[in-house]
């Protein structure tokens, strides 16, 4: 009986398999992006307002399993120990510290005629956490001290020097930096639309200023760090605010934040009036530019955010977009131009 041939395994010509290849990546590159995008929708049942899956007044740290409550003056004062002062502002000095063997930042304040700011932020810090909030772990009114998780990474003002760090290069991408700047604005929208109510971020000055407020994690994701500056907007009841009590100045402060009556007229805080949330959405494109840097495909992103963020600087508040609208605008960006580089025959940006 005559044996049939061994048919011999072929390979795909090269053709078909980059047509395989794409198909594969594409699908690579969605399945991350919908991962990533139902994470900023807090998905799977995850409210926003519990990123530990502790209750309320508890924490987890590290690879602990079980919750903890948080840490009390006695707590404080036995179990956690400093180890050296990493910065100091105008309201308080930070250290970071040790718990368990877990490093954690201790903050206490440095003024006394501040302690109503410092008091502020930590009813802020309570009343907020969330996954966009650092998380915190103790405090002790009497001493004013607050205890949080230390994220190693530090503020953002060091963003640009962590991505060139060798093991963080592979984040120096314009999807990565976008995504940067997303979850920044959705830091906005949360704080816009806080359990507390409409909260302005009022520690926002200027460009450093406004990195300073901020952490990177170890896994690339932003955390709002200091809320010592955060008052409350009610517009049905006309209850504006005025960040601090004194002249701002400079393009990067909204035109509603500067002094209206020129330089013949000298300031005074009771004629200067006051303003709503909208002044964080003037600020965006700037962070945003930043978060973007030069990278390659960082322009490109930019052109598909010019109209939106011209929108940001309109003059009138009341026209600018709301922080929800903004961040939609920078989803439907990110999935358009992830699926355009997935297709043959566009430019390569990743």
């Amino acid at each position: 009986m005559e044996k049939k041939p061994h048919l011999a395994k072929r390979d795909l010509p090269p053709r078909e398999a980059s047509a395989v290849l794409l198909v594969l990546l594409v699908l690579l590159l969605n399945a991350l992006l919908y991962l990533y995008l139902s994470d900023l929708h807090g998905s799977s049942g995850r409210a926003e307002t519990d990123p530990s899956l502790c209750p309320f007044g508890y924490f987890k740290l590290g690879s602990v399993k079980n919750c903890s409550p948080w840490l009390s003056c006695e707590a404080i004062n036995k179990e956690v120990r400093k180890l050296k002062c990493v910065g100091e502002g105008a309201v308080k000095r930070v250290f970071l510290s040790e718990w368990k063997e877990n490093k954690v930042v201790l903050s206490q304040l440095t003024n006394i005629e501040l302690k109503e700011d410092f008091l502020h932020g930590l009813k802020m810090l309570k009343a907020l956490q969330s996954r966009h909030v650092v998380r915190l772990l103790g405090y002790c009114e009497k001493q004013f001290t607050i205890l949080t998780e230390y994220h190693p990474l530090g503020s953002l003002r060091g963003l640009n020097e962590t991505l060139h760090i060798p093991k963080y290069k592979g984040m120096n991408t314009w999807h990565r930096r976008l995504m940067l700047a997303m979850d920044y604005v959705s830091v906005i929208r949360y704080l816009h639309s806080s359990p507390l109510g409409t909260l302005v971020m009022c520690d926002s000055n200027d460009l450093d200023k406004v990195l300073s407020q901020y952490l990177l994690t170890s896994d690339f994701h932003i955390l709002v760090n200091d809320l010592d500056a955060l008052p409350l907007v009610n517009k049905s009841s006309g209850r504006l605010v005025k960040c601090g009590h004194r002249e701002l100045q400079g393009e990067f402060v909204a035109p509603e934040q500067r002094w209206p009556y020129g330089e013949d007229v000298p300031f005074d805080d009771d004629l200067m009036p006051p303003y709503d949330e909208k002044t964080d959405i003037w600020k965006i494109p700037d962070v945003s530019n930043f978060f973007l840097g030069h990278v390659e495909g960082s322009d490109i992103v930019r052109l598909h955010l010019f109209d939106i963020h011209a929108a940001c600087k309109k003059k009138d508040p009341a026209k600018r977009p709301s922080a929800q609208e903004i961040l939609d605008t920078y989803r439907k960006v990110l999935t358009l131009l992830i699926r355009e580089v997935a297709m043959p025959g566009t430019r390569e940006m990743l």
